[in-house]
């Protein structure tokens, strides 16, 4: 009989612990998707990463009635930005004019697009601290 308690109590205690040290997630959506066709890619990017290199974690959705999600799980505290793009054509990549501006819609955390060039860190960074996220991605450039 006292295994049995000793058991609970110690089952119990294994339980809270994994309750209380869940790593916060983030949810992202975009919903103002004009077609189903293609895929979304999203990216979490580090200051250090941010419109220079690979986003440190990714994930792609397909898109129903208009809507894509993803949930990043498991990062660490700290500061991000969040990028999306439809890839439209499903070549697994943004595609650019010659000139470099995007021809697929793109979104960033905050909604914050900069009309004049790439988006800008300061803009699109927010804070992932103990609680959980979810925000909503607007795409622009859909033509």
């Amino acid at each position: 009989m006292k295994t049995i308690a000793v058991l609970i109590a110690l089952f119990l205690s294994q339980l809270f612990y994994a309750q209380t040290n869940a790593s916060p997630e983030i949810s992202v959506s975009v919903e103002n998707i004009k077609s189903d066709k293609g895929t979304i890619f999203f990216g979490v990017y580090s200051e250090n990463t941010f419109m220079k290199k690979a986003p440190e974690f990714r994930a792609k959705s397909e898109i129903v009635d208009g809507i894509a999600s993803a949930i990043f799980k498991d990062l660490p505290p700290g500061t991000y930005a969040i990028s999306c793009f439809h890839d439209k054509n499903d070549n697994s990549q943004m595609d650019f004019e010659p000139t470099g501006m995007p021809l697929e819609p793109y979104g960033i955390s905050n909604n914050n697009i900069n009309d004049y060039g790439p988006p800008i860190w300061e803009d699109a960074k927010f804070e992932l601290a103990d609680e959980s996220l979810n925000m909503t991605l607007k795409l622009t450039n859909q033509l």
